[in-house]
């Protein structure tokens, strides 16, 4: 299992309740999370099969910003 890890400005619970649906919906994901307390506003993603790629397409679709931490 992977461990993504995406800095993203997710920063209230209006904007969880909006992304939720997008994440919860993508296939391979297994478990993911957004630390509100970070400054970073940091998305944790465990993931089998989905691809770093479709996590930020899913994210943007419903118009936040996201960035890959390596």
């Amino acid at each position: 299992m992977k461990n993504l890890k995406f800095k993203t400005n997710i920063n209230c619970t209006g904007c969880l309740s909006k992304v939720s649906p997008q994440l919860n919906n993508e296939n391979g994901i297994e478990e993911w999370d957004v630390d509100l307390n970070n400054s970073q506003k940091i998305l944790t993603v465990k993931s089998n099969s989905t691809s770093e790629e479709d996590i930020v397409s899913a994210v943007k679709k419903v118009g936040f910003n996201i960035e890959r931490i390596v």
